[in-house]
């Protein structure tokens, strides 16, 4: 009987019927109403993220239960950390991590534009226009807008003597964050990283063989590209050389101990003469390991697991550097790096399975005796660090998400190398194409078109308040200018650098991430008006 809803009760002709139990707890929403509440939600988060947009747009600063503060202008990060409560509101946050997973750039665009069109959406609401409607015709929209990006976009030359345009892409991504200071050298640094490992053939790049390090220390500019590995590690001896030349590396994932019996049984030791026994048999044991490593030829064993003291001392008595507690991921990274085999057991160590590198060192930072180890001139150049130092952790971290999102447009450009032109300039061409073709329906969908039309400029309107011009004004020149001249790359003047052409200015963004924000932002929205009765079990309605 537990499992039932409410209480089971009988008519007085023996029918049995349940009574509902905690309906005066429920909250329940029809209609209009829950359309409005979802709308509003939506339009509260998107409200949240719009003064991030663009190169003038602010950070936000989110500190968790636990203390931790995070600075940021990512509009993925920003709505991970916040704690959102309202089930659409949840959605939006949804909204920015797909376009994160999938383009790497643009989550703070695909929140406004949403935002946008559900305000629009409210609009044609109390015009008394039916939902399905308009999300059909928001669709419709979003499809004629597509056609005419498509039309618009560039071609976009991949020339690995000629990165130029590559490292412009990366500092209109880069531009709006908070390494701008040193907003070249970044942009370098990512098209190099992602040109060392993109196979160009197949058109793919291989994120896994990029690795972002950071370090507290030093300032921004010290950042770097190291062609090799780093691992946050030092030597396991004091004593043992602080740099390596023509190394033959041992990648072990076994432990440098003396077998243990598998099963639980006990070991008793009885006299003396028993202990120096096993005490001999462990010296034996250790000696037979180092020497089995020695005689492949390693001249550094890199290994998983940690080794005692006695080990550590025989290794340094042998010559034989060694680094111990090296992590999965590293391990892997190290042995693509070098060419060289994981070995899981002792037995099995071979000369063949040795890896090479041309040099490894390890690094010291300021007066602290903080260590790290760089193995560099690998045999196989494609797996790369990128070391980055800031004056916090806080930059540290917002520097290593502004790389994560350059790195991202730079990969997507190497799939497809189709441009088109930032600073509002493609979504204002894309309004002017939506609203010219809205004369051409006939149905009611022509209202949504206008309306979709509208929403477009959200993004322009948004980069021109954010560098404090005025909105409308800029807005309404640019767009005349854009007919008149029939030049789709005028965009928003941010900077201030007196020409609105984005061509000149050097404002490029991927064709696929405009596609997906607008693909992901009116799916959403279509979802969103597609509910119109809501059920929850409590009172509060959070933001």
């Amino acid at each position: 009987m537990s499992a039932l809803p409410g209480n089971l009760a009988f008519d007085e002709y023996g029918r049995p019927f349940i009574i509902l139990r905690d309906q005066d707890k429920e909250k329940r929403l029809t209609g209009t109403d829950a359309l409005k509440s979802h709308i509003m939600a939506g339009r509260t988060i998107a409200t949240t993220l719009r003064s991030s947009l663009g190169p003038k747009g602010l950070d936000k600063m989110m500190v968790s239960s636990d203390g931790d503060v995070t600075v940021t202008n990512d509009g993925a990060t920003i709505l991970k950390l916040m704690d959102v409560d309202h089930e659409i509101a949840k959605l939006m946050v949804q909204l920015s991590q797909s376009q994160d997973d999938e383009i790497g750039d643009g989550t703070t665009g695909v929140v406004v534009m949403a935002g946008a069109l559900l305000e629009q959406a409210e609009t044609l609401l109390d015009k008394g226009i039916h939902p399905i409607r308009i999300a059909d015709g928001f669709e419709m929209a979003a499809q004629c807008a597509i056609k005419r990006l498509e039309q618009i976009a560039d071609h976009f030359p991949i020339d690995l003597n000629n990165l130029e345009p590559l490292i412009q892409t990366a500092m209109t991504t880069l531009g709006s964050k908070i390494v701008n200071k040193c907003h070249r050298q970044m942009a370098e640094i990512a098209v190099n990283a992602v040109m060392a490992v993109a196979d160009l053939e197949k058109r793919d790049v291989n994120f896994e063989l990029i690795k972002l390090e950071g370090k507290v220390g030093g300032r921004l500019e010290d950042t770097m590209l190291v062609r090799g590995v780093i691992v946050d590690k030092d030597f396991s001896h004091p004593q043992m050389p602080k740099e390596l030349k023509d190394v033959k590396l041992a990648i072990l994932t076994c432990p440098f101990e003396p077998p243990k019996p598998k099963t639980k049984h006990k070991l008793d030791v009885t006299s003396v003469e028993d202990y120096h026994a096993l005490r001999k048999y462990e010296q034996e044991k250790f000696s037979e390991m180092v020497q089995q490593v020695k005689d492949t030829g390693a001249t550094l064993a890199i290994c998983q697991w940690g080794f005692d003291d006695e080990a550590n001392h025989l290794l340094l008595q042998r010559n034989l550097p060694a680094v111990r507690w090296v992590g999965g991921p590293e391990i892997e990274l190290i042995a693509i790096a070098t060419g060289g085999r994981i070995v899981p057991r002792f037995e099995e160590i071979s000369a063949d399975k040795l890896g090479y590198a041309g040099r490894v060192k390890e690094l010291q930072f300021g007066t602290t005796k903080e260590r790290m180890l760089v193995i560099e001139e690998c045999r196989n150049s494609k797996a790369v660090t990128i070391f980055i130092r800031g004056g916090n952790k806080m930059i540290v971290e917002e520097a290593k998400r502004s790389l994560h999102d350059a790195l991202c447009v730079i990969r997507n450009l190497v799939k497809d190398d189709r441009v088109v032109y930032g600073g509002g300039a493609a979504e204002i061409a894309c309004s002017i194409a939506v609203a010219e073709e809205a004369n051409k329906i006939s149905s009611l969908e022509q209202y949504a078109f206008r309306a979709f039309a509208e929403a477009l400029e959200a993004v322009p309107l948004a980069l021109a308040e954010n560098s404090g011009l005025s909105p409308i004004e800029t807005l309404s020149e640019v767009r005349s200018r854009q007919v008149k001249e029939n030049n789709p790359a005028l965009g928003v003047d941010c900077m201030l650098k007196g020409t609105c052409d984005m061509k000149e200015q050097h404002v490029i963004e991927t064709l696929h991430s405009k596609k997906q924000q607008l693909v992901l932002a009116s799916q959403l929205v279509k979802m969103i008006l597609k509910i119109d009765d809501i059920r929850s079990a409590n009172e509060s309605e959070g933001y």
